[in-house]
């Protein structure tokens, strides 16, 4: 049985928003909330992949301190360095 894409969002949300690093908790729950409802199966594969990663990894990936390895260069990576996280989009 396959998970609905439904239930898969709302999963990758609370992983997005609960990984365990203040930042990352902060960028990637926005990201999910922004995001998330318009990607489809495959994108949301990508995404979970890279949610596999080390959070210092994947800012610098992001920041363009270090290059995106093959495997995560792609649609997910390009919008999340394209992601604009400021005050006023937190509320703050």
């Amino acid at each position: 049985m396959t998970e609905p894409i439904t239930v898969r969002r709302k999963r990758l949300t609370h992983a997005s928003r609960y990984r365990g690093f203040l930042e990352s908790d902060l960028f990637f729950g926005r990201f999910a909330d922004q995001h998330l409802h318009s990607l489809d199966k495959a994108q949301l594969d990508r995404y979970e992949a890279l949610l596999q990663e080390n959070d210092h990894d994947l800012f610098a990936w992001i920041a363009g301190r270090q290059p995106v390895p093959p495997e995560h260069d792609n649609d997910v990576m390009t919008l999340l360095r394209r992601f604009e996280f400021t005050a006023a989009s937190t509320g703050a």
